[in-house]
């Protein structure tokens, strides 16, 4: 009697892809779902923010989160001027707050856009799901951007409702 064959893998399926490009990682990163933050600073008296899909958690323990900023954004100076900045997390009753931050040019902080200022100055906007002031810790090169990490030294996790995603180019609510 002879043993049983062992099962064998698959063959590896193995696609070459496409080589490294610009248009490579945003046709990837379209396929990646994102939570929707909208981040503030307060520079010379003046409010300053934009939306970003950026957003990680870096540590627990020291707090510390991250986030990309490109040098040619509107809201880089403040940014980079700033020793604190906002961090909100968006509902997804907020398409519209997301855009606008999102749109070059804009008057985000109208008569549309209900904020206040928080701690340390950090314009603070209402009616999110939750939102963070942060120390900026650090402003690191990369490419055109910076990612900029930054210390959790206040907040509010209270808000309710549900998260607002980016997928596909779109502002998105979760399905269940």
């Amino acid at each position: 009697m002879t043993a049983p064959a062992a099962p064998t893998a698959p063959a590896p399926r193995f696609h070459a892809g496409l080589p490294g490009s610009p248009e490579l990682l945003r046709s990837v990163f379209r396929q990646h779902a994102a939570g929707v933050a909208v981040i503030t600073a307060e520079t010379g008296g003046r409010p300053a923010g934009f939306t970003a899909t950026s957003l990680n958690s870096v540590s627990a323990e020291p707090p510390l989160l991250s986030f990309t900023i490109g040098t040619g954004s509107s809201s880089w100076p403040a940014v980079r001027d700033s020793g604190h900045l906002g961090v909100h997390i968006l509902g997804e009753h907020q398409r519209e707050l997301a855009g606008l931050f999102a749109r070059s040019g804009a008057d985000r902080f109208g008569p549309g856009t209900a904020w206040s200022a928080g701690p340390h100055g950090v314009p603070v906007l209402d009616g999110v799901l939750a939102w963070l002031v942060c120390r900026v810790v650090a402003r690191v090169p990369a490419g055109e951007h910076r990612v900029i990490i930054a210390e959790a030294v206040a907040g509010d996790p209270a808000g309710e409702g549900r998260p607002l995603l980016y997928h596909q180019g779109r502002f998105n609510a979760l399905r269940d």
